[in-house]
């Protein structure tokens, strides 16, 4: 009776756990189903906020962004940046490629004595949000409004000295 009873609890226990992973790795795709009936397909370009026009929005990687990061002892620590700028159209595409140094510059002078501080640095790690805000600030002085929608960070790598 007791071998019984363990191969029962045993078939039970795999088929809860087989069970468990069928709906974990096997959930099924969810369509939106609109009023009629009909499934909802999402558009394929972004809208842009604010207006009923469909906007293509395009990348531009810039290259790597290496600053120090300067305190009363000296540099503390070295920090690099991968950021992408997310604009409107190819038109700004073409811009902010071609205005890529003067905006890498604008950068560094923004942020070169500004790291250090407890705005954008909390015990010794970057706070990203406190930085996007200054990295667009100073895309939309170089850009204009119109030519940068949003600023990306791809990577961010600290490195102590």
């Amino acid at each position: 009776m007791k071998p019984l009873l363990i191969i029962i609890f045993a078939l039970i226990l795999l088929g809860g756990g087989g069970a468990g992973a069928y709906f974990y790795f096997a959930k099924p795709a969810q369509a939106a189903v609109d009023a009629s009936g009909e499934i909802a397909h999402a558009p394929k370009e972004a809208k842009k906020k604010g207006h009923g026009k469909a906007v293509e929005s395009k990348f531009v990687e810039l290259d790597p962004l290496i600053l120090p990061v300067v305190t009363k002892n000296g540099v503390s620590q070295v920090l690099s940046m991968v950021i992408v700028l997310e604009v409107p159209n190819e038109e700004a595409m073409k811009n902010a490629e071609h205005l890529a140094p003067r905006l890498k510059d604008a950068f560094i002078q923004d942020m070169y004595g500004v790291l250090s501080h407890e705005a954008v640095m909390n015990s010794g790690v970057l706070q990203v949000g406190p930085l996007k805000n200054r990295l667009t600030r100073v895309s939309h002085k170089v850009l204009g409004e119109e030519g940068v929608n949003d600023v990306l960070i791809q990577v961010i790598q600290q490195r102590s000295m």
